[in-house]
């Protein structure tokens, strides 16, 4: 993932909490900011320090960012999506993690119809 596809500022994060819509299961909540202007989808990610230590919380961040690059094609371009990290997240590894975040877009129904009939 470069730097465009980030989101960095507190504002920018605020906005998609606000503005946005929230997706949630047990691991993740995803909130989905409709952006039309925008050529690609941007991440940002929360990962609390209630989680673990700064090992466990980048090891989150590492999986999260790799699920993303991997679902490139498949998720919506034109959205910014904030991805929270809760307390059971810690314990999956990264096929669960990504197995995880594909059923909440698809709860948030941002994943394309051709990641849906391949499964």
């Amino acid at each position: 993932m470069n730097k465009r596809q980030r989101i960095k500022k507190n504002e920018e994060f605020q906005k998609v909490f606000k503005k946005g819509k929230s997706f949630a299961n047990r691991q993740f909540v995803v909130y989905c900011l409709k952006k039309e202007e925008q050529a690609e989808f941007r991440i940002g990610l929360s990962v609390s320090k209630k989680i673990g230590k700064a090992v466990t919380r980048n090891q989150i961040k590492r999986y999260i960012r790799q699920t993303f690059l991997e679902l490139k094609e498949e998720v919506r371009q034109d959205m910014d999506y904030v991805i929270i990290a809760r307390n059971q997240a810690a314990t999956l590894d990264f096929h669960e993690t990504k197995k995880s975040l594909e059923h909440v877009l698809k709860i948030a129904k941002v994943l394309k119809k051709k990641q849906l009939e391949r499964e």
